[in-house]
């Protein structure tokens, strides 16, 4: 798994961050936790998966790019919908690797 560096996260777990972080790295057991994730199909801009499917043996999450963190579906979906209205914002499409990878580099610059 690859973590995104300025990781996006629902309110309801911004102090738990690191510790949630461990536990899908461990496949620890997390309840109504979700990534948000670089898509897998080139015609989605986001993907939300639930934790639990992370925890299953043959999962494809070697390359999954983590984006975001959401403590419950419907935060999940909120936090996705912030990083698309960013992009939409910034870039004037729904570009979100281009955004994300942007955003990274200006950050790198500002240190």
């Amino acid at each position: 798994m690859i973590w995104y560096d300025d990781l996006y996260l629902s309110e309801n777990i911004e102090k738990k961050k690191e510790n949630i972080k461990w536990k899908i790295r461990h496949n620890a057991g997390l309840l109504q936790t979700y990534v948000i994730t670089l898509p897998g199909n080139p015609k989605n801009l986001l993907e939300i998966i639930d934790t639990k499917e992370l925890m299953q043996r043959h999962y494809p999450k070697k390359n999954l790019v983590i984006v975001g963190l959401a403590k419950g579906y419907e935060n999940a979906v909120l936090v996705a919908a912030t990083i698309i209205v960013e992009t939409m914002n910034e870039l004037g499409n729904t570009n979100v690797k281009k955004y994300l990878g942007e955003r990274i580099k200006k950050r790198r610059q500002d240190r």
